[in-house]
């Protein structure tokens, strides 16, 4: 079985107690936020390994890592194979930093985007400039409500209510 089965089975296990669950997913995120600070610490260093050599390096399980390599891998100039990765499956952590920064706000994964390594990579002024980005990016702007009475948007010089607003 795919290790990313694997991990999505025991990660998102809806008859696993919730207490358990929510212990699990806290110890992971101490996890992950440990593996992000050394590789924000060189940001334009490329890790490579198989799953296998990433999670000794990092002193994990390869299903930690598993679920790790999940995470990044939308952040990554190259994804990985994720959804047919085995243990030695070659793998590549080499991140876009914009998109890294944007996926981690919009995770709303607060701990990630405000850990001090992002402080040598971009200045205040940028990391709000990318946080508003990707804020904005997930808002619906409506365009000004069309009333009964006013000129229809078509053009054809009627209201609204005799023309392309008729049986609304």
């Amino acid at each position: 079985m795919a290790l990313l089965k694997q991990w999505r089975d025991m990660a998102y296990d809806q008859k696993a107690n919730k207490g358990d669950l929510q212990r699990f997913w806290a110890q992971y995120f101490d996890i992950e936020k440990s593996i992000y600070e050394q590789l924000l610490e060189h940001p334009e260093e490329e890790v490579k390994g198989t799953v296998k050599e990433l999670a000794e390096k990092y002193g994990q399980t390869v299903m930690t890592m598993t679920g790790f390599l999940d995470g990044i891998n939308d952040s990554l100039v190259e994804p990985n194979p994720i959804e047919d990765m085995e243990e030695d499956t070659l793998v590549s952590l080499k991140f876009d930093t914009e998109k890294l920064y944007r996926n981690m706000v919009d995770a709303k994964a607060d701990w990630l985007y405000e850990l001090p390594q992002w402080e040598a990579i971009y200045s205040e002024e940028k990391r709000k400039e990318l946080y508003l980005d990707q804020k904005k990016s997930g808002t619906i702007v409506k365009g000004p409500k069309i009333g009964r009475n006013d000129p229809c948007p078509c053009g054809s010089g009627l209201k609204y209510k005799k023309c392309c607003g008729k049986g609304k």
